[in-house]
């Protein structure tokens, strides 16, 4: 069993661990932490091909690989875990509430659907593989991804001494998304029984209507939509987020 995987955070009480999306890391919570802590022991995992550029995964990129790798994580504690999941973060975990429910408890899915297929990552592509290895000030972070998202990356790359280093390779994370457009997961979102709070936000990069409707095939979901907010909803509407969380949690505590 890993005991690896995790980063404690503080707290106590019930396990949460917070799961990140692609292109993220574990690093990146550090605003939801200082409440989060209240309402259970917080974890922070970092998935797979995103633990640093000279970290790679010996198996093949799929979301089974993900998922059995969160499950580890998550069993290393020895008891079910709330898991508090961003886009691709929040996929992996309701794939594990589906697949080993002794695990989860309850689930946050921040703006990630089950189906994109037929949607290519080929418009993207070119501006991933132009990013560069290592970005030499936060200056050149925020002129490339924007206010928001620029703290996102300053706080997902590996610090050096001369700058910030991408903390994986731009061809895995593109392989990782492109797995999304030829295969739907429906089914493992409709297999959950935990308790889920759907989170979508207003500038969503989720097909229109899909995390509606994944609440309307739940009876253990809920749904809100933040207009204005776009896809880092956590950060870029934290009042709205924090709100629906804490409301959440405090609902089964």
């Amino acid at each position: 069993m890993r005991t690896d995987l995790l980063t404690a955070r503080g707290g106590a009480g019930r396990p949460v661990v917070l799961v990140h999306g692609l292109m993220g890391r574990g690093t990146t919570w550090p605003r939801q932490l200082p409440w989060l802590i209240r309402h259970g022991r917080v974890y922070t995992y970092d998935a797979p091909w995103h633990r640093g550029r000279e970290v790679d995964d010996p198996h093949p990129i799929c979301t089974e690989r993900f998922v059995a790798d969160l499950g580890e994580a998550v069993e290393s504690l020895g008891e079910p875990a709330i898991l508090v999941g961003h886009s691709m973060g929040g996929l992996h975990s309701w794939c594990l509430a589906a697949e080993r429910p002794e695990l989860v408890t309850a689930l946050v899915v921040e703006d990630m659907a089950p189906d994109f297929r037929g949607r290519t990552t080929g418009p993207w592509e070119p501006w991933v593989h132009a990013l560069p290895v290592e970005f030499t000030s936060a200056d050149q972070v925020y002129a490339e991804f924007g206010p928001v998202a620029g703290q996102y990356f300053l706080e997902a790359f590996d610090r050096t001494a001369t700058g910030w280093r991408l903390h994986g390779h731009p061809a895995r994370w593109i392989e990782i998304a492109a797995e999304w457009g030829t295969r739907d997961y429906w089914s493992q979102w409709e297999a959950v029984t935990a308790p889920t709070l759907l989170i979508e936000a207003g500038n969503s990069v989720t097909p229109p209507g899909q995390m509606r409707a994944m609440a309307q095939r739940s009876r253990g979901a809920e749904y809100l939509h933040v207009p204005g907010a776009g896809h880092l909803v956590h950060d870029d509407a934290p009042g709205k987020y924090r709100d629906a969380v804490e409301a959440f949690l405090s609902s089964f505590a």
